[in-house]
């Protein structure tokens, strides 16, 4: 609530939930929800505060416990969707205040709540550091006792009734010992509070009892029930003053030192190229694509579905939108794939203004846990609208009922510090066996949602800052050295060498934290990175991070590179195989080293780099099975025929890989680094 107020929220209410009467349980409920101890003393707070508190009871259980949740009429949850309903029918609330810092049980269900009701969640502790919040907490004069015990170490006779500031070398010490979370996140201890900078009035307790729940030997579990309590006022300096640590959220960028200078980063002046025999015409790219097959683990990439649009016909820019997910929908069906089996979208748009419109109709096809995905403007053919591909997998149900490859999503739509709330149809990160699929990332400061200020470099710095916790969260100690691809999409030219700079500059802290003197090589087991400059981005941003990561040894990976000369081209080829050999990523860049650029031959080329390319697979260990799925080229718009690309490298790719060949997605861009021409990104799964 504190947190609350020092982001300009302000509280205008209470509510809680308590057992029902009718349970003979009146102290401790059995809730995976709730905190129910105390709650007989719950009354005072609204004098304490001078709010308004709306009570409800607890009727249902613990029913729907899954992952993701959905409305369920005997399950405890739905008696919060109906105190909420009543707070918000009579006080007119636009938010609600969630405590929870790791459960993501509890923030889900809040969450759901809050999107039938059309309110938003405010979750300002999310993954807040424990130890530093529970400093925070006692240096902000929080006066809290514990009233419940429930962990190793935790002993009901010296422990109730203590406060924070005396518990606090004690948790620090126990969490040392056994792993006991220092703000009690894993059930250790429950809390009343007496006390805080946002009370009128102080609660004192005159007389409690201890009550043993369980009489565990090891971890006995007991509460304070509460016989006697009243209200004293407060001295009045005491009242309404209290410091809440400045927000975290925002990043100022004063290591210039990282950063090149800015004679560097004046882009490679663009030479207009002549190929030899090629006609620019108009023909559609987009419509030959193929899908690629399906791995032996059923993944499988889809290309390039297209919404065809022209403002001047009859058809609008929703009725594309449709068409081209009903094509989708019919491509994923024909291979015994839904919607739902969509893991991460690329979605690239002819113009960033249709973007609400085109949202309005992308809401429309996911459930609960859309894919993630990445959303970003960029040079496409006059007539289309938007291009997307995706990836999508179907885990079976093995012979011993064992889920392979379960997949687990990140969908948090909380305002917190941490990083920004997916406040559209993605999720910010899916899971599926060992892969983290991430969106896009782009500099929105958490709590405020709107972009940072400070330029390419804040921007650069903050959005990848987010991607690291995102992977963290989506599991412990994965960090951007576990990326095994990265794109990293820019507006301008110029802020090229600054996100390749800030780059390395987050894998050598990522270095520095693990301690390894194997770390000196950052390419040699970190992700291979594409820098491309498109047209515009979501918020006007000026710069975009994506990244897939794998939850495996970065040491232990195996790294190929190759370089060769072709035809007044040079290609440089890398690949990076995750230590699990469950997948890999190649990179392949043709750039221009001819000073003649008249008459080049495009076919010799397009040849050798899908030769390297295949080469490049071909050098894949013995034990990775993975596929190549998709085959990404970034091409320079102004430089090629994208029709012409389009059917050299199609026809190289089913001539070398054949049933192998991967999904061809081609995405013009604006810019490439220094002389490239050409940046292929290709995944195996």
């Amino acid at each position: 609530m504190m947190q609350c107020v020092a982001a300009g929220h302000q509280i205008v209410a209470l509510a809680n939930l308590r057992p029902a009467e009718n349970t003979g349980q009146t102290d401790e409920l059995d809730s995976y929800m709730y905190q129910t101890v105390g709650h007989h003393a719950i009354d005072l707070y609204a004098d304490a505060l001078g709010l308004p508190l709306y009570r409800g009871f607890i009727k249902g259980t613990s029913v729907n416990t899954g992952r993701v949740y959905t409305a369920c009429p005997e399950d405890e949850v739905e008696d919060l969707y109906q105190l909420m309903k009543l707070v918000k029918d009579k006080e007119g609330v636009e938010g609600v205040s969630v405590g929870a810092i790791l459960s993501d049980y509890q923030r889900v269900r809040v969450e759901d709540v809050c999107r039938r009701l059309n309110l938003q969640p405010l979750a300002y502790l999310w993954h807040y550091n424990q130890e530093i919040l529970l400093k925070e907490m006692i240096s902000s004069n929080i006066q809290a006792i514990i009233i419940k015990v429930a962990a190793f170490g935790l002993d009901p006779d010296k422990h109730l009734g203590k406060t924070l500031g005396e518990m606090e070398p004690i948790l620090l010490e126990l969490s040392e010992k056994y792993g006991v979370h220092v703000c009690g996140e894993g059930g250790e201890y429950e809390t009343f509070t007496l006390d805080c900078p946002l009370f009128k009035k102080k609660i004192v307790v005159d007389s409690a009892k201890v009550v043993m729940h369980s009489a565990d030997a090891f971890a006995p579990v007991a509460y304070l029930h509460f016989l006697k309590l009243h209200l004293e006022n407060k001295q009045e300096e005491s009242m309404g003053t209290f410091l809440v640590r400045s927000c975290s959220c925002e990043i100022s960028c004063t290591d210039d030192d990282i950063f090149p200078s800015s004679g560097e980063c004046e882009p490679p002046k663009n030479i207009p190229v002549i190929w030899k025999s090629l006609k620019h015409n108009s023909l559609d790219f987009t419509k030959t694509f193929q899908n690629s097959g399906k791995s032996l683990s059923g993944y499988q990439w889809f290309s390039s579905i297209t919404a065809h649009f022209l403002p001047s016909k009859d058809k609008t820019a929703e009725d594309a939108a449709r068409e081209a997910f009903s094509s989708l929908r019919a491509n994923l069906t024909s291979e015994g794939l839904k919607m739902k089996d969509i893991i991460l979208v690329h979605l690239y748009m002819k113009s960033m203004k249709d973007f609400s419109v085109i949202n309005s109709v992308y809401v429309t096809e996911f459930d609960l846990c859309p894919p993630a995905r990445v959303c970003v403007e960029t040079v496409l053919p006059d007539g289309v609208l938007f291009c997307i591909d995706c990836l999508a997998h179907k885990y079976d149900m093995a012979a011993d009922d064992v889920v392979h490859d379960e997949k687990l999503v990140m969908h948090v739509q909380s305002i917190s510090h941490w990083a920004p709330a997916s406040i559209g149809p993605y999720s910010q990160s899916i899971k599926v066996g060992d892969v983290l699929y991430c969106a896009g990332q782009i500099a929105l400061v958490p709590c405020s949602m709107r972009l940072v200020g400070g330029g390419v470099r804040s921007e650069a710095s903050l959005s990848l800052r987010h991607v690291g916790r995102v992977l963290e969260a989506m599991s412990q100690r994965t960090a951007l050295h576990h990326v095994i691809t990265a794109s990293c999409y820019v507006t301008d030219s110029k802020s090229i060498p600054v996100a390749r700079s800030i780059w390395r500059k987050k894998l050598r802290e990522c270095k520095k934290v693990e301690d390894s003197e194997m770390y000196h090589d950052e390419t040699a087991v970190c992700g291979l990175l594409a820098v491309v400059v498109v047209s515009h981005l979501p918020r006007d941003a000026a710069i975009e991070w994506h990244v897939v990561a794998v939850v495996d040894d970065p040491l232990q990976r195996k790294h190929f590179a190759m370089k060769m000369l072709s035809e007044g081209f040079q290609i440089e080829c890398e690949s990076v195989e995750s230590s699990s050999a469950s997948c890999a990523s190649v990179s392949v860049r043709l750039s221009m080293i001819s000073s003649s650029t008249s008459h080049l031959d495009l076919d010799g080329p397009l040849h050798d780099l899908v030769a390297v390319f295949k080469e490049a697979v071909n050098k894949l260990s013995e034990d990775c099975s993975a596929s190549p799925l998709s085959f990404r080229a970034f091409f320079k718009e102004h430089v090629f025929d994208a029709e012409t690309l389009q059917k050299g490298l199609q026809e190289y790719l089913e001539k070398y890989l054949e049933e192998k060949t991967p999904a061809l997605i081609l995405v013009p861009v604006v810019d490439l680094p220094d002389k490239d021409v050409i940046h292929i990104l290709c995944w195996l799964s």
